[in-house]
């Protein structure tokens, strides 16, 4: 694929999302719910793997950091610590690195952003399932069919169909930035 035919399916895929109406109104729904997490003194966890794990940390850095405007710090945590992580995969295993970190700080006014681009990944959803037993909701980013985050969240925001993750990330990415926004502009 040449530079050019990378930069055109970027655009086809980012045309297909915003052609589907409903991928902006469950944009605006999942920035209701943060919003007001935040404003009832929650805060909001997001965890993911690999890409997406660095689409989570870029989430809760523009909330805690600053995103476009100078503003107060809003509460946002990546499960990304290397130490919590490595400590949880040796004693527990792989698919609880992030459950455990939400079994130990989440509550029922927080928030999960939940980024897996399968909707299948096992400690995702275990992310998801343990979120849920505590009253939490959940927002998820998808792609490929939803696998089945779709179906544990309050709010599944879907990447359209991909050969490759790269694309469902640059769907990612913009969905985060729209949220930050949404956050910012209504806490």
């Amino acid at each position: 694929m040449s530079i050019r035919e990378n930069f055109e399916e970027a655009i086809k895929v980012l045309q297909e999302f915003l052609e589907n109406e409903v991928n902006l109104k469950n944009i605006e729904t999942a920035g209701a719910i943060m919003a007001n997490a935040i404003k009832n003194g929650g805060k909001i966890f997001s965890c993911g793997n690999g890409g997406s794990m660095c689409d989570a940390m870029h989430f809760a850095e523009e909330l805690t950091g600053s995103f476009r405007e100078k503003r107060k710090a809003i509460p946002a945590i990546a499960i990304s610590d290397p130490a919590h992580i490595t400590c949880t995969a040796n004693d527990f295993g792989w698919n609880y690195v992030f459950s455990r970190y939400i079994e130990a700080l989440g509550k029922k006014e927080d928030v999960l952003l939940a980024i897996s681009t399968s909707g299948n990944s096992a400690n995702i959803i275990e992310a998801a399932k343990t979120a849920g037993e505590r009253g939490m909701k959940i927002v998820a980013l998808t792609g490929k069919d939803g696998g089945l985050l779709k179906n544990m969240c309050d709010v599944e925001i879907r990447s359209p169909q991909s050969k490759y993750s790269d694309r469902v990330q640059e769907i990612h990415i913009k969905v985060i930035h729209s949220l930050i926004e949404y956050i910012e502009q209504n806490t």
